[in-house]
């Protein structure tokens, strides 16, 4: 599934990289607001359903290679976080869906869990 289906799916708001989720085929689906589990179970061509809006985020998205973030509830990302996204070409996302919700409506249409 393209990362723009999903951003219309969870009617998320893109708040950086817009011009990557054209190109971004996501077959995983990962959620979780520890990052030592996404470090643990995150597989290629993921994205990362999570609440947690700190820079470690990003970090984390780094060292496996996620597709990009999608944070849920509404919660916005720190600036820092922001900055650090545009720098390492790592999408962020915004729904006001709660966390099973989102992972709920992804599974719905065929997404798999990491």
């Amino acid at each position: 599934m393209k990362l723009n289906d999903i951003a219309k799916l969870l009617n998320a708001s893109i708040i950086t990289c817009e011009d990557k989720i054209d190109n971004i085929e996501v077959d995983f689906v990962g959620a979780a607001d520890l990052m030592s589990e996404v470090l643990a179970f995150t597989k290629e061509n993921s994205v990362l359903l999570t609440g947690l809006t700190t820079p470690q985020v990003i970090r984390t998205a780094q060292m496996v290679e996620l597709s990009a973030i999608i944070f849920v509830r509404g919660k916005m990302p720190l600036e820092e976080t922001i900055n650090l996204s545009k720098a390492t070409k790592i999408p962020l996302l915004v729904t006001n869906e709660l966390l099973y919700t989102s992972c709920g409506k992804l599974y719905e249409k065929g997404l798999k869990n990491c």
